[in-house]
C-alpha cells in the first residue's frame, strides 16, 4: 500500500512516519507539506521551506509542497490540497496519513473531507499516550528544536529549546507533552530514519500576536 504523509517537519509527523515504517506492506510515496506563500515558511511552525526540503532529502523521500495564501479560506486550502492529491491519485495512491493524536473534531473534519473526494485518511498514531509518545521520540534518538510556542500557555523561553527529557519535565502540567492543542511546534533535525542530520543555527525569537517563533537557519 502506497500512501502520502501530511508533513509539517515536526515530531508528530516524524513519529507517524516511524509508525508507518513499522507497518508491513506500507510504503510512503511522498511527504506533502503546506507553505505560506507570503512567508515561504511552513504554516504555524514558521520553518523555512528550504529546511523542510533538506529534511525530506535527509529522509530520502520526495516532497510535494503546496503553497497556501496566508489569508486563504478553508475552501481555498482544500482546493489546493486536492490539486496535489490528484497528482498522486493518477498513480493509484488514494490514502493520506496524518499525525493527529486525539482531537476528535479535526479527525472528523478530515474524514468527511476525504469521503467527499473519495480518498482515505489514515491516523497511525491516533490515541497513543502523548507523554509516552514524546518520551519514545526522544529515546529513539530523535533531535528536535521548538520552533513556535503559544505565549498564552508557555513562556517565550521555550522557543528554541531542544526537545529532551528535561524539556518534558519543565512543561506546565496543563500543556500536552506533544503540543497537540497547539501549545508548541517543532522541527526534527535527525533520527533513526534520517540518512544525515539537518544542521541548523538557532536564531532570534520573534513575537507575532500571541505566538513566539524561533527562526531556524541553515548551517
Amino acid at each position: 500500500m502506497r500512501v502520502l504523509l501530511s508533513w509539517s517537519g515536526g515530531k508528530d509527523s516524524c513519529m507517524t512516519l516511524v509508525e508507518l515504517h513499522r507497518q508491513r506492506g506500507v510504503n510512503v510515496a511522498a511527504l506533502v507539506t503546506t507553505v505560506t506563500e507570503e512567508y515561504d515558511r511552513v504554516s504555524m511552525h514558521g520553518v523555512r521551506r528550504t529546511l523542510i526540503e533538506r529534511q525530506a532529502a535527509a529522509l530520502g523521500l520526495p516532497l510535494h509542497t503546496v503553497y497556501i495564501p496566508k489569508s486563504s479560506s478553508n475552501r481555498d486550502y482544500e482546493a489546493r490540497m486536492e490539486e496535489a492529491f490528484e497528482v498522486y491519485r493518477r498513480q493509484g495512491i488514494t490514502a493520506v496519513a496524518f499525525g493527529d493524536l486525539f482531537l476528535a473534531d479535526i479527525r472528523k473534519y478530515r474524514e468527511e473531507w476525504f469521503s467527499r473526494i473519495r480518498m482515505q485518511a489514515l491516523f497511525p498514531i491516533w490515541h497513543q499516550d502523548t507523554l509516552g509518545l514524546a518520551k519514545a521520540f526522544i529515546d529513539l534518538g530523535h533531535r528536535a528544536v521548538v520552533t513556535c510556542v503559544d505565549g498564552r500557555v508557555l513562556a517565550p523561553t521555550f522557543a528554541g529549546r531542544l526537545v529532551d527529557h528535561r524539556f518534558l519535565r519543565d512543561l506546565p502540567k496543563a500543556v500536552d507533552p506533544c503540543g497537540e492543542n497547539g501549545e508548541f511546534h517543532t522541527f526534527v533535525c535527525t533520527g533513526p530514519l534520517f540518512h544525515r542530520e539537518v544542521d541548523v543555527d538557532i536564531g532570534e525569537v520573534i513575537q507575532r500576536e500571541v505566538w513566539h517563533f524561533c527562526d531556524l537557519r541553515e548551517r
